[in-house]
């Protein structure tokens, strides 16, 4: 089985003040690099970065990460604005065609863990594999993409929806995550710092 990552950090931030993809947290670690991280140890063999607001910057930020990038691909989702749509189209169309499924999350998800990632990926059964992470039954992510599905999901993915309808008309299994980790995104600078 072969898993790679798609980690969608396209917007820009409204509520945050800044993109999230410049966001530092409060252990002074980018959520970029942290994130990144944890996608490589959750069992993700290649990575795809999608930015798209502060593009430019998040790409530096991401290159002074203390690890490994030969595997870690970074694509610009010109249609950011549109909403998570568009990321998660533009990582798509940039996935390796040779991996069987790739495992998508967000940036803004501090307190998902590598844990949580090899959870969803266990689910994987090949190319038409279909599953999302839920938090007490609530869905939400790593989503994990079989290959056979990317099309379906480019063409359907729209707005801040992004594959929410497909996953639902698809039958994607759910992988409850509650006891690992909360799920939830973080919308304000309350709880991080800048970058």
């Amino acid at each position: 089985m072969s898993l790679d990552g798609l980690l969608l950090a396209a917007g820009a931030g409204t509520r945050m003040g800044r993109p999230k993809a410049l966001v530092v947290g409060d252990d002074g670690v980018p959520w970029l690099h942290s994130t990144v991280a944890t996608l490589q140890s959750g069992g993700c063999r290649r990575l795809t970065v999608v930015l798209g607001a502060s593009a430019e910057e998040a790409a530096v930020l991401l290159a002074a990460a203390p690890m490994p990038h030969e595997d870690v691909h970074v694509v610009v989702a010109h249609e950011w604005a549109e909403g998570m749509g568009a990321s998660l189209r533009t990582g798509l169309a940039a996935a390796d065609p040779h991996a069987d499924a790739v495992l998508v999350t967000l940036v803004d998800l501090p307190d998902v863990t590598s844990e949580v990632l090899r959870r969803v990926a266990a689910s994987a059964t090949g190319p038409a594999a279909l599953a999302r992470a839920t938090y007490d039954g609530r869905p939400g992510h790593p989503v994990l993409i079989g290959r056979d599905h990317w099309e379906g999901v480019r063409q359907s993915a729209t707005g801040d929806r992004g594959a929410r309808d497909y996953l639902a008309d698809h039958g994607a299994i759910e992988v409850e995550c509650g006891d690992l980790a909360s799920g939830r995104d973080v919308d304000t600078p309350t709880r991080t710092s800048g970058a």
